[in-house]
């Protein structure tokens, strides 16, 4: 009995060393945070234009049909693409002249407007385009938002960096207490931290503020509000 007890003592001791053996030894790892910015002036400025009819002095009407084709021609001169202007929406009119008719039975003061955006490279080019604009017709001129051509290369250029600054500061922590930082454990998807210029709203008096300036000025040159960008990731490095 009692060789039968210590056997069966012997094999659980065996099974508690060869469990005890198995248990995975504990990683030891360093985690950090590595951040990348950048500002960038924007190429891609985006303008809204609200344009309507008006009456002139003595009652005569300036359509709808004319101050479209004047501001479409006023923009082109300026050196803007076709593809640059694009409708956002149409107000008293919709290109049906029926419906159109019959609205202006009901309302005899109708006044048909439309809606262009607007993409313009340079705050140079808004400024022309602003000193070209129908000063009865123009009833609303903003920006309506901004960004660049490259901005999704940037992006990626940042996410790059944030993790190279990350593995940076691995190093120079893991040395600090005579260690090596090894292979990468886990890195989290950058975090995104983008801040965009407000939009500017104006109206006519922008116009007339334009005008103000004579030619022989000299020409301002001062960029748009910059767009900033940053990306910060949080990733663990292992130690040996």
């Amino acid at each position: 009995m009692n060789r039968i007890f210590g056997c069966v003592l012997a094999m659980f001791s065996l099974i508690s060393i060869d469990a005890i053996s198995q248990e995975p030894v504990k990683q030891r790892t360093i985690n950090v945070s590595g951040i990348a910015e950048m500002e960038v002036v924007p190429d891609e400025i985006y303008v809204q234009v609200d344009l309507r009819e008006y009456d002139k002095k003595g009652g005569a009407k300036i359509d709808i049909d004319a101050i479209k084709n004047d501001f479409l021609k006023a923009a082109i001169s300026i050196g803007l693409n076709q593809s640059d202007i694009s409708v956002q929406g149409y107000q008293g009119w919709d290109g049906n002249l029926w419906i159109y008719k019959k609205n202006k039975k009901k309302n005899p003061d109708l006044k048909a407007s439309i809606t262009y955006e607007v993409k313009l490279a340079t705050t140079k080019k808004l400024d022309e385009l602003v000193q070209k604009l129908d000063d009865e017709a123009t009833q609303n001129f903003f920006i309506s938002r901004v960004s660049h051509s490259k901005l999704q290369e940037f992006k990626r250029q940042l996410k790059v960096q944030a993790v190279k600054a990350a593995r940076d500061k691995a190093i120079y922590l893991a040395e600090a207490i005579n260690e090596k930082a090894g292979e990468a454990v886990t890195i989290n998807e950058p975090n995104e931290v983008v801040s965009y210029p407000q939009p500017v709203y104006a109206n006519r008096m922008m116009k007339a503020e334009a005008m103000a300036t004579s030619s022989d000025a000299p020409v301002s040159n001062i960029d748009f509000k910059k767009i900033k960008l940053q990306f910060e990731v949080n990733a663990t490095f292992a130690l040996k």
